[in-house]
């Protein structure tokens, strides 16, 4: 069944709305009933329903039934199995990402990101970052990259680095993560706000290129409380 030719442009007028007003609002906060939405944006019930829905399935609303829609907890959930750049994460909730740059150089590989990097012994581009959502740290990132890619110490790194790696001709393609819970050391304490000992979601990760090339072996550590990783799966049936 196809839509109005009004209902794309409509849905997103309302979705982006009610983006910008849970961005201000506080976690349980009501929002507009479906009717109300209706009236506001001039729009049927199902348009509205389907602005909400959207917003409710990237984790930034949830529903009470029998008493209606309201603000979520803000996290910033990724499926495991899914490849997105975080600050795209971050604008799904709404919020503004940055990045602020701790430090970033061109130094001699360890044996370990040599190996994962399957380059000989030499240089690697070592950049650490804490990842922001609307100024506000939820993430400590350890990444190093092949020292032939030492240009991307010419770009801003207070954007993505994965745009800067495209620019390069080196495409984010594929990878393999895996996460383990730690405790915040007194590095990750001072540069993400928390207490020596607080628990944090570590994903180390290492991403391919578009050739199947190693480009990207990263750590980054999540304040829990600020982050959810979702993973999807499948049931093997019983034999």
């Amino acid at each position: 069944m196809s839509a109005g030719p009004d209902f794309a442009p409509r849905y997103f007028r309302i979705e982006q709305e009610l983006r910008a007003r849970i961005a201000k609002a506080r976690p349980h906060d009501p929002l507009p009933s479906e009717p109300e939405l209706a009236r506001e944006f001039g729009v049927s019930r199902m348009t509205a329903r389907a602005a909400v829905t959207q917003l409710v399935n990237d984790g930034l609303a949830y529903r009470a039934p029998g008493r209606g829609t309201f603000v979520a907890v803000p996290t910033g959930p990724r499926r495991a199995d899914n490849l997105i750049r975080l600050s795209e994460e971050i604008r799904k909730q709404g919020k503004k990402p940055s990045s602020r740059v701790v430090s970033a150089e061109l130094r001699a590989a360890t044996v370990i990101e040599a190996t994962r990097l399957r380059q000989r012994a030499g240089d690697v581009v070592a950049i650490y970052r804490v990842r922001q959502a609307d100024g506000d740290p939820f993430a400590f990132e350890h990444a190093c990259y092949p020292g032939v890619l030492n240009a991307l110490l010419d770009f801003d790194l207070s954007g993505s680095v994965h745009e800067a790696l495209v620019a390069l001709g080196r495409i984010p393609t594929r990878g393999t993560s895996t996460i383990t819970a730690q405790p915040a050391n007194d590095e990750d304490a001072r540069e993400l706000g928390v207490p020596a000992g607080t628990a944090l979601l570590v994903e180390e990760r290492l991403i391919l290129d578009q050739e199947g090339r190693p480009l990207e072996l990263s750590e980054s550590r999540y304040n829990g409380t600020k982050y959810r990783l979702d993973v999807a799966f499948g049931v093997e049936p019983h034999q």
